[in-house]
């Protein structure tokens, strides 16, 4: 099975949360840390679930996600 990724950039994310519901694992979360904007970006919950779709980048309308598949 292949491995990925998942690399949020916490500075260009506003917290949007479209890539958790586009997301068919449901391992991206909003944090409770907000960033030094003042939003409250997506993290990864459990990266060992991904599977690599990249939905999560598609949708991201601030290009804040990268996805990464070995």
């Amino acid at each position: 099975m292949a491995r990925a990724r998942v690399i949020i950039d916490r500075e260009f994310c506003k917290g949007c949360a479209l890539c958790t519901y586009a997301c068919p694992k449901k391992i991206l979360v909003i944090s409770s840390d907000f960033n030094s904007r003042g939003y409250y970006p997506v993290t990864v919950q459990d990266v060992e679930k991904c599977i690599g779709c990249g939905f999560c980048a598609q949708v991201c309308p601030d290009v804040a996600i990268t996805v990464y598949r070995e």
